[in-house]
């Protein structure tokens, strides 16, 4: 679980500099193409070549294609439509996708994971249960399609990692990351726009950390922390992101936070998670 909680603190920035430096001002094919393009070169040294079978190197790019490549589509387009709170809003669908996707896979049922995950769901909603534009249901849409992707990405690489144990994460997640860059090249290369290709010095700045760091770091460990802990931990630990991105537009931005809801929705959270380990415990005892 240390995997997760730091890569929740990677990613808590991940919302505000987007919103505030790349939204509406760089093309989002591009700064896409950028991250994902960084991220593969981070893991190009590590990957081993031969060794590692054809359909397991099959597998993992179009696992890498799905979890990053289309998510970033929608992901990076929804902040022109959404302010970065409204965005982190509704990633808080992403437990219920990742439980029943896993579930999915693994062909069984926890309905117990629900309890917990849904505790999960209702305390992120009240961080941010107000003040919702009316026009916002596009935007809602593409998020959705991105906690989709995400949490469709991070259970099927759970899965096809836990039948391959002795295969190690960083000598296949280089194919993750090329999967991703065949979708996003394509994309930009079919709609980029030209004239917004010539970021900023701080904007090259945040694309640098967003495409190394957040990208190329954090879904490393990110999904070897997903292979660590149950799928009920690992949907629980996406809406940690909830209360952290919010307080870190607050920090850095001074944007308005009602402290009060802020407050209750994380200890909801944390709440989801004592009854997540409660229930599991009970789970496994029962025949």
């Amino acid at each position: 679980m240390t995997y997760l909680v730091a890569v929740t603190f990677i990613w808590a920035f991940s919302f505000s500099f987007i919103g505030e430096f790349l939204a509406g001002s760089v093309d989002s094919y591009f700064a896409v193409l950028v991250r994902v393009a960084l991220a593969s070169l981070v893991f190009l040294p590590f990957t081993k070549f031969r060794g590692v079978p054809s359909a397991l190197r099959g597998k993992i790019l179009v696992i890498g294609a799905v979890q990053i490549g289309v998510m970033y589509l929608f992901f990076y387009h929804a902040f022109g439509y959404l302010s970065v709170p409204e965005v982190v809003l509704f990633t808080i669908f992403t437990p219920l996708y990742v439980t029943l996707f896993y579930d999915a896979m693994k062909k069984t049922f926890k309905p117990l994971y629900l309890l917990s995950t849904g505790l999960a769901v209702f305390g992120a909603y009240v961080i941010r249960y107000h003040e919702i534009n009316e026009g916002f249901v596009v935007g809602f849409l593409l998020v959705q399609g991105a906690n989709i992707c995400f949490a469709l990405g991070q259970s099927a690489y759970k899965k096809v990692m836990e039948s391959t144990p002795l295969i190690r994460h960083r000598d296949v997640f280089g194919y993750f990351h090329c999967g991703a860059l065949g979708v996003v090249a394509v994309a930009f290369f079919l709609f980029g726009d030209m004239t917004r290709v010539t970021p900023t010095p701080t904007q090259w700045a945040v694309l640098l950390w967003l495409g190394i760091v957040a990208s190329g770091a954090g879904y490393f460990l990110w999904n070897k922390g997903a292979c660590k802990v149950d799928a009920g931990v690992l949907a629980i630990m996406n809406n940690a992101l909830v209360p952290a991105g919010l307080l870190v537009n607050l920090l850095l931005w001074s944007k308005p936070l009602h402290v009060t809801p802020f407050i209750i929705g994380s200890i909801l959270l944390g709440c989801s998670l004592l009854l997540h380990h409660y229930l599991m415990r009970h789970y496994e005892l029962t025949p």
